[in-house]
């Protein structure tokens, strides 16, 4: 296969790849044009690679475009898995708006700054000085009912399979449990609902590579989102088995047999991954 890769760190183990500087691309376009995949490019890429140029992008076009909005994907998960959805509400900033929430929600309530990550822009609301100052942060007013929880998932979907993941336990703020926010790991097996989920949710998506973020209230999972580029703190070896997932993932989507050469490869040490489809 020719690969050409904008993000030498993520695919750093994948065989045969030509790195180019985002930045540069329109200087590339023949080589760009004659690759099998382009992996990873920038966002702001998208329209030029896949709607000019015709290529093949790695992550999907619909993990970039999910994965680029939290407030579409929160849409989306309500479309397709409401019962596995926290309640959620999206409105304009607007005093209307935001008494009409206030009104609405049960103490405490969970906002966001729909634009942010790594578990920044998440906020514990439990009273109306609060919601004041989140009311001055953010654009859009989103806010979900709070789940009574210590911990949730993060699950690892790459190409086909689930490559594994982990629990994340809650910091001692007593409420985040990212891991850049001074959650940590915990590696106790994976509940196999959340894993069922994320399933559904990879297979009717296309989502080829993101890491879900999963919450379990008793025996129900919950999705709270993926993130399309995520930390590899969590599960030790992760970039290995992350190109040993890849690899084959891209050559078994081009015409012929080119991922036969490919089917052997696995990740040193890992147990057989979960398939997503």
């Amino acid at each position: 296969m020719k690969l050409i890769s904008f993000d030498s760190f993520r695919t750093l183990h994948i065989p045969g790849v030509q790195y180019v500087k985002a930045e540069h691309f329109l200087r590339h376009e023949a080589d760009i044009r004659a690759a099998d995949w382009v992996l990873f490019p920038e966002f702001w890429q998208l329209n030029t690679l896949i709607y000019a140029w015709g290529c093949r992008v790695f992550p999907s076009p619909a993990t970039y475009v999910l994965g680029h909005d939290k407030i579409e994907m929160t849409r989306v998960f309500q479309a397709v898995i409401p019962k596995h959805t926290p309640d959620t509400w999206i409105a304009a900033n607007t005093e209307r708006e935001q008494e009409r929430l206030w009104d609405l929600m049960d103490l405490p309530f969970v906002a966001k700054i729909p634009k942010a990550s790594m578990g920044e822009g998440v906020f514990l609301i439990e009273e109306r000085r609060q919601w004041r100052d989140y009311c001055n942060l953010t654009p859009i007013l989103y806010v979900q009912e709070y789940l009574p929880i210590d911990r949730d998932m993060r699950i690892i979907v790459a190409g086909k399979q689930i490559l594994g993941g982990y629990w994340r336990l809650q910091s001692d703020n007593g409420f985040h449990n990212n891991v850049s926010q001074g959650g940590t790991v915990d590696h106790s097996p994976l509940h196999p609902a959340a894993t069922e989920l994320v399933i559904t949710l990879a297979q009717t998506l296309n989502i080829d590579h993101a890491g879900f973020d999963i919450a379990m209230v008793g025996q129900h999972p919950y999705v709270f989102e993926f993130n399309r580029l995520f930390g590899n703190k969590g599960l030790p070896g992760l970039d290995y088995a992350l190109a040993a997932a890849i690899t084959p993932y891209l050559a078994n989507q081009l015409p012929g047999h080119l991922g036969e050469q490919f089917e052997n490869l696995t990740a040193p040490g890992d147990k057989p991954p979960t398939q997503v489809a």
